[in-house]
Protein backbone atom coordinates (compact mmCIF):
# COMPACT_ATOMS: atom_id res chain seq x y z
CA UNK A 1 0.00 0.00 0.00
CA UNK A 2 1.38 3.39 -1.04
CA UNK A 3 1.15 6.58 1.02
CA UNK A 4 0.36 10.02 -0.36
CA UNK A 5 -0.64 13.36 1.11
CA UNK A 6 -3.67 15.62 0.60
CA UNK A 7 -2.46 19.22 0.75
CA UNK A 8 -4.84 21.80 -0.64
CA UNK A 9 -2.47 24.74 -0.78
CA UNK A 10 -3.95 28.00 0.47
CA UNK A 11 -2.68 31.56 0.53
CA UNK A 12 -1.14 33.27 2.39
CA UNK A 13 0.80 30.32 3.89
CA UNK A 14 1.37 28.51 0.59
CA UNK A 15 4.05 30.76 -0.87
CA UNK A 16 6.18 29.65 -3.84
CA UNK A 17 9.04 28.87 -1.46
CA UNK A 18 6.77 26.81 0.82
CA UNK A 19 5.32 24.78 -2.07
CA UNK A 20 8.74 24.13 -3.60
CA UNK A 21 10.14 23.01 -0.24
CA UNK A 22 7.09 20.83 0.44
CA UNK A 23 7.35 19.10 -2.94
CA UNK A 24 11.01 18.30 -2.44
CA UNK A 25 10.43 17.06 1.12
CA UNK A 26 7.46 14.94 0.07
CA UNK A 27 9.45 13.28 -2.70
CA UNK A 28 12.52 12.86 -0.50
CA UNK A 29 10.56 10.98 2.18
CA UNK A 30 9.19 8.55 -0.38
CA UNK A 31 5.60 9.76 -0.65
CA UNK A 32 3.75 8.27 -3.59
CA UNK A 33 1.61 11.29 -4.44
CA UNK A 34 0.40 14.80 -3.61
CA UNK A 35 -3.33 15.53 -3.97
CA UNK A 36 -5.22 18.83 -4.03
CA UNK A 37 -8.87 19.73 -3.76
CA UNK A 38 -10.46 22.33 -6.02
CA UNK A 39 -12.65 25.39 -5.52
CA UNK A 40 -12.24 28.36 -7.82
CA UNK A 41 -14.25 30.68 -5.56
CA UNK A 42 -15.88 30.61 -2.13
CA UNK A 43 -19.14 32.15 -0.97
CA UNK A 44 -20.21 33.75 2.29
CA UNK A 45 -23.53 31.94 2.05
CA UNK A 46 -24.04 28.42 0.69
CA UNK A 47 -27.14 26.35 0.08
CA UNK A 48 -25.27 23.23 1.23
CA UNK A 49 -22.42 23.06 3.72
CA UNK A 50 -18.97 21.69 3.05
CA UNK A 51 -19.17 17.99 4.02
CA UNK A 52 -15.57 17.86 5.25
CA UNK A 53 -16.03 20.08 8.33
CA UNK A 54 -18.37 20.23 11.31
CA UNK A 55 -19.51 23.80 10.67
CA UNK A 56 -20.00 23.33 6.93
CA UNK A 57 -17.31 25.84 5.97
CA UNK A 58 -14.00 25.27 4.21
CA UNK A 59 -11.19 26.11 6.67
CA UNK A 60 -9.53 28.87 4.66
CA UNK A 61 -7.29 31.42 6.44
CA UNK A 62 -8.63 34.95 6.77
CA UNK A 63 -7.88 36.84 3.58
CA UNK A 64 -6.65 33.68 1.88
CA UNK A 65 -7.90 31.28 -0.72
CA UNK A 66 -7.26 27.96 -2.42
CA UNK A 67 -4.63 27.97 -5.13
CA UNK A 68 -5.45 26.76 -8.64
CA UNK A 69 -4.69 23.07 -9.07
CA UNK A 70 -3.34 23.29 -12.63
CA UNK A 71 -0.82 26.05 -11.95
CA UNK A 72 0.24 24.53 -8.63
CA UNK A 73 0.83 21.05 -10.03
CA UNK A 74 2.72 22.53 -12.97
CA UNK A 75 4.96 24.33 -10.48
CA UNK A 76 5.44 21.16 -8.42
CA UNK A 77 6.21 19.10 -11.53
CA UNK A 78 9.13 21.41 -12.26
CA UNK A 79 10.75 20.88 -8.84
CA UNK A 80 10.20 17.10 -8.54
CA UNK A 81 10.81 14.02 -10.68
CA UNK A 82 9.07 11.04 -9.07
CA UNK A 83 6.10 11.96 -6.89
CA UNK A 84 2.67 11.74 -8.57
CA UNK A 85 -0.05 14.40 -8.50
CA UNK A 86 -3.81 14.01 -8.24
CA UNK A 87 -6.91 16.18 -8.05
CA UNK A 88 -9.16 15.27 -5.18
CA UNK A 89 -11.35 16.25 -6.89
CA UNK A 90 -11.57 18.40 -10.04
CA UNK A 91 -15.10 19.77 -10.39
CA UNK A 92 -15.77 18.68 -13.96
CA UNK A 93 -19.40 19.90 -14.36
CA UNK A 94 -18.42 23.53 -13.79
CA UNK A 95 -15.35 23.46 -16.06
CA UNK A 96 -15.01 24.03 -19.78
CA UNK A 97 -14.28 20.51 -21.07
CA UNK A 98 -12.00 21.57 -23.94
CA UNK A 99 -9.82 23.72 -21.71
CA UNK A 100 -9.82 21.00 -19.05
CA UNK A 101 -8.76 18.34 -21.55
CA UNK A 102 -5.89 20.59 -22.60
CA UNK A 103 -4.83 21.39 -19.03
CA UNK A 104 -4.87 17.74 -17.99
CA UNK A 105 -2.87 16.50 -20.96
CA UNK A 106 -0.38 19.34 -20.53
CA UNK A 107 0.14 18.38 -16.88
CA UNK A 108 0.62 14.78 -17.96
CA UNK A 109 3.13 15.90 -20.59
CA UNK A 110 5.12 18.26 -18.35
CA UNK A 111 5.20 15.83 -15.41
CA UNK A 112 6.27 12.93 -17.64
CA UNK A 113 3.11 10.94 -16.92
CA UNK A 114 2.73 11.62 -13.20
CA UNK A 115 -0.84 12.94 -13.07
CA UNK A 116 -4.11 11.31 -11.94
CA UNK A 117 -7.32 13.11 -12.85
CA UNK A 118 -9.57 12.75 -9.82
CA UNK A 119 -13.05 14.01 -10.64
CA UNK A 120 -16.39 14.71 -8.96
CA UNK A 121 -19.59 16.71 -9.42
CA UNK A 122 -19.15 18.93 -6.35
CA UNK A 123 -21.33 20.07 -3.45
CA UNK A 124 -21.26 23.85 -3.87
CA UNK A 125 -24.39 24.95 -5.74
CA UNK A 126 -23.36 28.61 -5.79
CA UNK A 127 -19.99 27.75 -7.34
CA UNK A 128 -21.54 25.65 -10.11
CA UNK A 129 -24.05 28.38 -10.95
CA UNK A 130 -21.41 31.10 -10.67
CA UNK A 131 -19.39 29.30 -13.34
CA UNK A 132 -22.37 29.53 -15.68
CA UNK A 133 -23.97 26.10 -15.37
CA UNK A 134 -27.13 24.63 -13.86
CA UNK A 135 -26.90 22.71 -10.59
CA UNK A 136 -29.62 20.15 -11.29
CA UNK A 137 -28.06 18.54 -14.38
CA UNK A 138 -24.43 18.53 -13.27
CA UNK A 139 -24.22 14.72 -13.20
CA UNK A 140 -25.29 14.21 -16.80
CA UNK A 141 -23.09 17.13 -17.86
CA UNK A 142 -20.12 15.57 -16.06
CA UNK A 143 -20.59 12.35 -18.02
CA UNK A 144 -20.78 14.18 -21.33
CA UNK A 145 -17.70 16.27 -20.54
CA UNK A 146 -15.72 13.15 -19.56
CA UNK A 147 -16.76 11.48 -22.82
CA UNK A 148 -15.54 14.50 -24.78
CA UNK A 149 -12.21 14.64 -22.95
CA UNK A 150 -11.54 10.94 -23.25
CA UNK A 151 -12.13 11.05 -27.01
CA UNK A 152 -9.92 14.13 -27.45
CA UNK A 153 -7.11 12.35 -25.58
CA UNK A 154 -7.29 9.17 -27.62
CA UNK A 155 -8.50 10.04 -31.15
CA UNK A 156 -6.59 12.09 -33.74
CA UNK A 157 -9.71 13.94 -35.00
CA UNK A 158 -13.03 14.16 -33.16
CA UNK A 159 -16.58 15.07 -34.18
CA UNK A 160 -18.97 15.47 -31.27
CA UNK A 161 -22.62 16.42 -30.97
CA UNK A 162 -23.96 16.34 -27.44
CA UNK A 163 -26.37 18.35 -25.32
CA UNK A 164 -23.73 20.77 -24.02
CA UNK A 165 -20.84 20.31 -26.44
CA UNK A 166 -20.86 20.34 -30.25
CA UNK A 167 -17.93 20.56 -32.66
CA UNK A 168 -16.49 19.07 -35.85
CA UNK A 169 -12.98 17.88 -36.86
CA UNK A 170 -11.34 19.00 -33.62
CA UNK A 171 -7.71 18.07 -32.93
CA UNK A 172 -6.17 18.25 -29.46
CA UNK A 173 -2.45 17.62 -29.00
CA UNK A 174 -0.21 16.53 -27.46
CA UNK A 175 -1.72 13.19 -26.56
CA UNK A 176 -1.25 11.89 -23.00
CA UNK A 177 1.96 10.10 -22.09
CA UNK A 178 -0.04 7.64 -19.98
CA UNK A 179 -2.01 5.14 -22.03
CA UNK A 180 -4.73 4.84 -23.04
CA UNK A 181 -5.06 8.26 -21.38
CA UNK A 182 -4.59 10.06 -18.07
CA UNK A 183 -6.19 7.87 -15.36
CA UNK A 184 -9.65 9.09 -14.34
CA UNK A 185 -10.24 8.55 -10.62
CA UNK A 186 -13.89 9.04 -9.70
CA UNK A 187 -14.94 10.38 -6.32
CA UNK A 188 -18.37 10.41 -4.69
CA UNK A 189 -20.74 8.22 -2.67
CA UNK A 190 -24.03 8.45 -4.56
CA UNK A 191 -25.24 5.63 -6.79
CA UNK A 192 -24.59 7.86 -9.81
CA UNK A 193 -20.97 8.34 -8.70
CA UNK A 194 -20.42 4.59 -8.51
CA UNK A 195 -21.98 4.14 -11.96
CA UNK A 196 -19.62 6.86 -13.21
CA UNK A 197 -16.69 5.08 -11.58
CA UNK A 198 -17.54 1.88 -13.45
CA UNK A 199 -18.05 3.64 -16.77
CA UNK A 200 -15.10 6.04 -16.75
CA UNK A 201 -12.84 5.21 -13.84
CA UNK A 202 -9.43 3.64 -13.52
CA UNK A 203 -10.10 3.93 -9.81
CA UNK A 204 -12.32 5.30 -7.04
CA UNK A 205 -11.45 7.91 -4.41
CA UNK A 206 -13.06 8.14 -0.98
CA UNK A 207 -12.44 11.06 1.37
CA UNK A 208 -12.43 11.00 5.19
CA UNK A 209 -13.34 7.31 5.39
CA UNK A 210 -12.35 4.92 8.17
CA UNK A 211 -11.93 1.21 7.31
CA UNK A 212 -15.52 0.35 8.20
CA UNK A 213 -17.01 3.05 5.98
CA UNK A 214 -14.52 2.15 3.26
CA UNK A 215 -15.75 -1.44 3.36
CA UNK A 216 -19.34 -0.29 2.88
CA UNK A 217 -18.45 1.97 -0.03
CA UNK A 218 -16.47 -0.76 -1.77
CA UNK A 219 -19.52 -3.02 -1.49
CA UNK A 220 -21.54 -0.35 -3.33
CA UNK A 221 -18.79 0.00 -5.93
CA UNK A 222 -18.73 -3.77 -6.52
CA UNK A 223 -22.52 -3.79 -6.81
CA UNK A 224 -22.25 -1.14 -9.52
CA UNK A 225 -19.72 -3.27 -11.38
CA UNK A 226 -21.97 -6.32 -11.06
CA UNK A 227 -24.94 -4.37 -12.41
CA UNK A 228 -22.91 -3.73 -15.56
CA UNK A 229 -21.97 -7.40 -15.82
CA UNK A 230 -18.39 -6.74 -14.79
CA UNK A 231 -16.08 -7.45 -11.88
CA UNK A 232 -13.64 -4.97 -10.36
CA UNK A 233 -10.12 -5.89 -11.48
CA UNK A 234 -7.21 -6.12 -9.01
CA UNK A 235 -5.49 -3.12 -10.61
CA UNK A 236 -8.56 -0.88 -10.32
CA UNK A 237 -7.16 1.76 -7.94
CA UNK A 238 -8.81 2.27 -4.56
CA UNK A 239 -7.58 5.53 -3.05
CA UNK A 240 -8.70 6.66 0.40
CA UNK A 241 -8.08 9.73 2.54
CA UNK A 242 -8.60 8.58 6.13
CA UNK A 243 -9.73 10.79 9.01
CA UNK A 244 -7.05 13.11 10.38
CA UNK A 245 -6.98 11.23 13.68
CA UNK A 246 -6.32 7.84 12.09
CA UNK A 247 -3.89 5.75 14.14
CA UNK A 248 -1.16 3.58 12.66
CA UNK A 249 -3.08 0.48 13.76
CA UNK A 250 -5.80 1.29 11.21
CA UNK A 251 -3.44 0.81 8.28
CA UNK A 252 -3.83 -2.96 8.44
CA UNK A 253 -7.59 -2.61 8.03
CA UNK A 254 -7.19 -0.58 4.85
CA UNK A 255 -4.63 -3.03 3.50
CA UNK A 256 -6.94 -5.97 4.15
CA UNK A 257 -9.66 -4.22 2.12
CA UNK A 258 -7.29 -3.97 -0.84
CA UNK A 259 -6.75 -0.21 -0.67
CA UNK A 260 -3.92 0.70 -3.05
CA UNK A 261 -3.15 4.21 -1.79
CA UNK A 262 -3.77 6.08 1.44
CA UNK A 263 -3.71 9.84 0.93
CA UNK A 264 -3.17 11.34 4.38
CA UNK A 265 -4.51 14.80 5.14
CA UNK A 266 -1.74 17.31 5.81
CA UNK A 267 -4.02 19.59 7.81
CA UNK A 268 -2.77 23.06 8.71
CA UNK A 269 -0.14 24.58 6.45
CA UNK A 270 1.42 26.76 9.11
CA UNK A 271 5.18 26.04 9.00
CA UNK A 272 5.34 24.67 12.54
CA UNK A 273 2.38 22.36 11.91
CA UNK A 274 3.84 21.10 8.63
CA UNK A 275 7.14 20.38 10.42
CA UNK A 276 5.17 18.38 12.99
CA UNK A 277 2.91 16.53 10.55
CA UNK A 278 5.43 15.40 7.92
CA UNK A 279 7.47 13.20 10.31
CA UNK A 280 4.19 11.52 11.34
CA UNK A 281 3.44 10.79 7.69
CA UNK A 282 7.02 9.64 7.10
CA UNK A 283 6.64 7.02 9.82
CA UNK A 284 3.56 5.65 8.04
CA UNK A 285 5.47 5.53 4.75
CA UNK A 286 8.07 3.31 6.43
CA UNK A 287 5.39 1.18 8.04
CA UNK A 288 3.67 0.63 4.69
CA UNK A 289 6.89 -0.22 2.86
Amino acid sequence: MKIGVFATFMSPQATPAMIKDFGKRAEGMGLDSIWMGEHVALFDKNTYGYPGSKDGRIPVPDGGGMLDVTATFGYLAAVTSKVRFGTGVALVPQRNPIYTAKEVVTLDWLSDGRFDFGIGVGWNKEEVEGCGYRWEDRGARCDEFLTVMRRLWTEPVVDFKGKWVQFETMRLDPKPIQKPHVPIIVGGYADAAFRRAVRFGAGWYGFNLDPERTKGMLAKLDAAFAKEGRKRSPDYQIIITPPMNMGTDAMRGYAELGVHRLVLNLGSQKPERVDQRLPEIASLVKKAA
